[in-house]
């Protein structure tokens, strides 16, 4: 964009990047609840199929949902058994099989893997199994959640998606089940003037979607590349000894200290849904660098040009680095640019800890 755009013509770029992002669905992948849904219908042009951006979302979002194990319930179960396990239904027993002791009707608490939340993972898989166009990698992978999802009831054709309640039991499931309503919603369809369809609309805030869009797939990057803990817009750092103003990176990643193994801030992201940077981002990074003891920050920019700003500390320098994500780009050129991303902030964090 020209030195001295006016305001309006920089809100006309970022949203013809809104727009041509919209067709690619990406951001919507990885932040689902970023978007809120409107029954309003709105016209729309058909998609043959699902975009392959979702799935890598989704096949990622599931496959960590599930490296804890997968997630099971008790459930009550009616049952004809020749032993006892449970209770006796003596009323059934006696209407049933009056004077014959087995086999026993029975009621007892099952444990099992068959809830709500597998169920709907397991009808999301198989919906994108039928998705013309992915890759191998993201088929084999979805092969691999379906047997991870042995003994969960496959959902009946036509049958609505399972209800599922948010909660403390299955928070890590969370991101995954958001994903795994947005496929069976059928999120096939581009928002456009003259569709030949109607579909809900959907309200986002471009800025919020951006944030956690870029936390989520820089944190994968990073956490595939070099392990550690990714913290998506981490709240556990303050400005102040009182502990009365909050830190709000978009993304802090953990890794353990080679001294005592305990997990610390290595690198701090913040994004920035804008076409020039200001002064404020660098305050901002700087207050986030020198609470977490970082030597680098990383802002990510929607728009612009990447650069590095050094930052006199004490006795030390501070480096804040300006890259670009171009959101206009393919999906998988936007993929690759993410894992490029990864790249540079650990380079520049081994560096720095040299």
């Amino acid at each position: 964009m020209a030195t001295g755009a006016t305001f309006e013509e920089a809100r006309q770029e970022i949203s013809k990047v809104a727009s041509r992002l919209f067709g690619t669905e990406i951001l919507v992948a990885y932040a689902p609840e970023r978007v809120r849904f409107d029954p309003r219908p709105v016209t729309a042009e058909p998609r043959p199929d699902l975009l392959p951006a979702l799935a890598h979302a989704f096949v990622s979002a599931t496959e960590r949902a599930l490296s804890q194990g997968v997630l099971h319930d008790y459930r009550e179960t009616r049952d004809t058994l020749p032993v006892v396990r449970g209770r006796i239904r003596h009323a059934d027993q006696i209407r049933r099989r009056p004077g014959v002791p087995v086999p026993l009707e029975v009621l007892y608490d099952d444990h099992t893997p068959d809830i709500p939340e597998n169920r709907l993972l397991l009808a999301a898989v198989r919906r994108l199994l039928r998705v013309p166009g992915l890759d191998p990698d993201q088929r084999g992978a979805l092969g691999r959640l379906t047997a991870r999802l042995d003994g969960v009831s496959i959902l009946p054709t036509g049958a609505p998606a399972p209800q599922w309640t948010p909660g403390r039991r299955n928070a890590r499931y969370s991101h995954a089940l958001v994903l795994a309503e947005l496929v069976l919603r059928g999120a096939s369809y581009e928002l456009g003037e003259d569709g030949p369809i109607a579909v809900e609309g959907m309200f986002v805030v471009m800025w919020r979607l951006f944030e956690a869009y870029l936390a989520r797939a820089v944190g994968e990057a990073l956490r595939h590349r070099v392990g550690g803990r990714p913290e998506p817009q981490d709240r556990s750092h303050f400005l102040d000894a009182a502990r009365k103003h909050v830190l709000k990176p978009d993304l802090v990643h953990y890794l353990p200290s080679p001294h005592d193994g305990i997990p610390r801030p290595a690198a701090v992201v913040d994004a920035k849904f804008k076409t020039k940077p200001g002064r404020d981002d660098l305050y901002q990074m700087t207050a986030y660098c020198v609470r977490l003891g970082l030597g680098e920050g990383h802002l990510v920019y929607a728009s612009g040009k990447e650069g590095v700003v050094e930052v006199p500390v004490g006795d030390g320098r501070l480096r804040i680095w300006r890259h670009v994500v171009d959101l206009s780009s393919p999906w998988r050129d936007l993929a690759a640019t993410i894992d490029a991303l990864a790249e540079t902030i650990d380079t520049a964090r081994a560096a720095s800890a040299a």
